[in-house]
C-alpha cells in the first residue's frame, strides 16, 4: 500500500474500542481537528486517551466507527503509511546507536540517500540544539536531552501528524516547565497537526489550542482552554481543571419576590434577577464556583459568610486559603500573596454572584446561560 501525504485534516467518528472481558475502553468519541492544531487529550490514568491515540496511529485496532484523515477512512492502513510520528514516553531509542544514526532511521527506512540524511541530521540537530551531541549514544544523555532526540527523530521525517503520549512524564518539574515551551515553539514553527497525551491539566492548558477532556473512555468536554475553565460541561471537567480544585457544594435555589438565592450552609447568596426561575430550575441543585472568584468581604457585609482559617499557602504570587466554616461546606479561596491572614483566624468572605455555576444534581451536567 503507498504512503498517504497527511494535509492534517483528522476526523474520529463514532469510534470504539472493546478489550477481552466486556472492557469499553472508548466510547463513541467523536471529533474534527483542523490542520495545523495543537490538540491535548487529558484526563485520569485509564480514561482511554492513549488507546484513542494508538488507534489513530494505527498500534490499535478499532473496534467500530471510522478515523478518517483528509476525507479518507485509514482504519485498515499500516501505521507507516499513515504519514504520522510518534513520540513515545520512554523515548524509544536504540541505545546501540549514535545520536545522528537514531534521528536518521526513520530516513534510513525509506532508502533516503545517505547525501540527504546527513544534510537532514544536520538541520533538524541545529534546531533543537543537539549540534553537540550527535556523535554520542544515549547513554550519555540527560532525559531532556534524550526527549530532543526522539523530537528530532519525529521531525525529520516531516510528517503530516505528530502524535505524542505523555512525552515529559519522567522529566522534573523545571524540565518539564523548559521542554513544554520548546514543543509549542517548535509546534508552531512547523505548523504540523499534533495530538498530544497528557494526565497533567497544566500542560493542557498551557499547551492545547484545544483540549479534550476525556474520563471513562467518553469525551466530556472539547474546546478551547478558556472556554473548559471558564464553562465547564459538568461536575467531572469543574473538578478535573483547575487548580486549586472548583468549590462545588449541595444548594437550593429560593425565590422571593422575583429575586434569586443559593443557600450556602445557613448562609444566603443572593443571585439577582437572573434566568434561573425562566429556566425552571428550583429546589436542590449543585454550586460550583473557582477560588479566585472568592474575596474577602467586611464583616458588615450583608452578604459576607464568615469562615475559619484552616491552611494557608502563600506561594510568593498568591494565597491559597483554605476555609471551614460551621453548617458551611469546606471552601478555598485564592488572593493576593500580600493576604495577611493565620491559620485559626476567623475571616469574612464573599463569593461572586455573577461567577457561580450551576450543575445538576443528579446527571452532573452543567446548566449555561442562566443570566438575563
Amino acid at each position: 500500500m503507498e504512503n498517504r501525504n497527511f494535509a492534517g485534516d483528522l476526523q474520529i467518528s463514532k469510534v470504539n474500542k472493546w478489550y477481552p472481558g466486556d472492557v469499553h475502553a472508548v466510547k463513541d468519541m467523536d471529533m474534527e481537528i483542523k490542520r495545523g492544531e495543537f490538540i491535548v487529550f487529558v484526563g485520569p490514568s485509564g480514561c482511554g486517551k492513549t488507546t484513542l491515540l494508538r488507534m489513530i496511529a494505527g498500534l490499535e485496532s478499532i473496534s467500530s466507527g471510522e478515523v478518517i484523515m483528509d476525507g479518507r477512512t485509514v482504519n485498515q492502513v499500516p501505521p507507516k503509511n499513515r504519514d504520522i510520528a510518534m513520540v513515545f514516553q520512554n523515548y524509544a531509542l536504540y541505545p546501540n546507536m549514535k545520536v545522528k544514526d537514531n534521528i536518521a532511521f526513520p530516513l534510513k527506512m525509506q532508502h533516503i540517500g545517505k547525501t540527504e540524511r546527513e544534510k537532514r541530521v544536520a538541520e533538524v540537530a541545529q534546531k533543537l540544539e543537539l549540534d553537540a551531541l550527535i556523535e554520542r549514544k544515549p547513554g550519555a544523555l540527560s532525559g531532556g536531552q534524550r526527549q530532543r532526540v526522539a523530537l528530532a527523530r519525529a521531525m525529520i521525517r516531516k510528517p503530516g501528524l505528530f502524535l505524542m503520549d505523555e512525552p515529559l512524564a519522567n522529566l522534573d518539574a523545571k524540565l518539564r516547565t523548559e521542554m513544554r515551551r520548546e514543543i509549542i515553539t517548535l509546534q508552531r514553527e512547523l505548523g504540523v497537526t499534533t495530538i498530544y497525551v497528557t494526565h497533567d491539566q497544566t500542560e493542557a492548558m498551557t499547551m492545547g489550542t484545544r483540549i479534550a477532556v476525556i474520563s471513562g473512555g467518553v469525551l466530556q468536554q472539547f474546546g478551547t482552554p478558556q472556554e473548559i475553565y471558564r464553562n465547564p460541561a459538568n461536575l467531572f471537567v469543574a473538578g478535573f481543571i483547575g487548580s486549586p480544585n472548583m468549590n462545588v457544594w449541595d444548594t437550593e435555589l429560593i425565590s422571593n419576590n422575583g429575586q434569586h438565592y443559593l443557600t450556602l450552609g445557613n448562609a444566603r447568596i443572593p443571585m439577582g434577577k437572573s434566568g434561573l426561575a425562566a429556566r425552571g430550575l428550583q429546589g436542590p441543585i449543585k454550586a460550583g464556583i473557582r477560588p479566585e472568584h472568592i474575596v474577602p468581604a467586611a464583616p458588615d457585609d450583608p452578604h459576607a459568610v464568615r469562615m475559619k482559617i484552616s491552611i494557608l499557602e502563600n506561594t510568593g504570587r498568591e494565597a491559597a486559603v483554605f476555609l471551614t466554616g460551621a453548617d458551611i461546606p469546606d471552601m478555598t479561596m485564592v488572593t493576593g500573596a500580600d493576604f495577611s491572614g493565620r491559620a485559626g483566624q476567623e475571616v469574612y468572605i464573599r463569593l461572586k454572584p455573577e461567577k457561580i455555576l450551576l450543575f445538576n444534581t443528579e446527571t452532573g451536567c452543567a446548566y449555561g446561560d442562566v443570566y438575563v
